[in-house]
């Protein structure tokens, strides 16, 4: 089979997008949750386009060819296209906050393309998820991601990992800690092939133990002031996002 054309879904004049579970057949049902969106609340019509991604970087167009209810049948209009992946890679680990936060932090980093998300508890947290509270919170979390790649037209699912310790991702390649009086993103050194690790800590910052945990990392500014938890989450990310490109160009990163 001949490699997939590169392109981005987003490019593309369609009016809604969709992930699957599967492959990407000459014919699509989408029904359940999706049908549903589809349907009834973005209420597409017979003709319309629409991209459907497999959530692993494979996407393809489709025609609408029937809406029935909840359910919606997709026809296909163009051969599978990949979508380009960014480098370097990219992972953020948040330490938890309260309420609905922890989404929103899920959703602006899926919209920034961010490859991985990883929930952290630091000394200061104030939220801490015991086990079963983490395992529905994380599939609440994937369930952010997914729909947030659908609004923003990625091909590629953010994976949520399961919330773990903060001092135990210091050993971990490409470790950057954001801090107000960290370095322009212009300045990092490249990360390597294991990509950039950024790590935000809690509102009540890091203790000195962690500080220590982490001092071999580099520091990233986020601006000269305040920010709280879940802002110095996106602000980062979007600064290291600004370093990115994607794999199939050439030149320095």
């Amino acid at each position: 089979m001949s490699p997939d054309q590169v392109g981005w879904a987003a490019a593309t004049r369609a009016v809604a997008h969709v992930l699957v579970d599967g492959s990407l057949d000459e014919q699509l049902t989408i029904d359940g949750r999706d049908g549903h969106h589809l349907a009834r609340v973005r209420r597409l019509r017979v003709g319309e386009l629409v991209t459907a991604a497999d959530g692993f970087g494979r996407w393809r167009e489709y025609l609408v060819a029937s809406v029935d209810r909840d359910v919606v049948a997709l026809a296909a209009q163009t051969s599978a296209r990949s979508e380009p992946e960014l480098a370097p890679a990219l992972a953020v680990a948040f330490a938890l906050t309260k309420g609905e936060k922890p989404e929103t932090v899920v959703t602006r980093l899926t919209e920034l393309g961010v490859d991985r998300v990883i929930p952290v508890t630091a000394t200061r947290s104030v939220v801490r998820w015991d086990a079963d509270r983490a395992k529905t919170a994380v599939g609440r979390l994937e369930l952010v991601a997914r729909e947030a790649a659908m609004q923003s037209r990625r091909s590629r699912r953010t994976v949520v990992e399961a919330p773990v310790p903060l001092t135990t991702l210091a050993d971990h390649p490409g470790a950057v800690v954001a801090d107000r009086e960290g370095d322009p993103v212009s300045v990092l050194a490249d990360p390597g092939p294991d990509g950039w690790l950024l790590v935000v800590g809690p509102e009540g910052g890091l203790t000195e133990e962690e500080l220590a945990a982490f001092a071999s990392a580099p520091r990233l500014g986020v601006g000269p002031h305040v920010l709280r938890a879940e802002t110095a989450a996106v602000a980062g990310a979007a600064a290291l996002t600004s370093r990115r490109q994607s794999r199939d160009q050439s030149g320095p990163i």
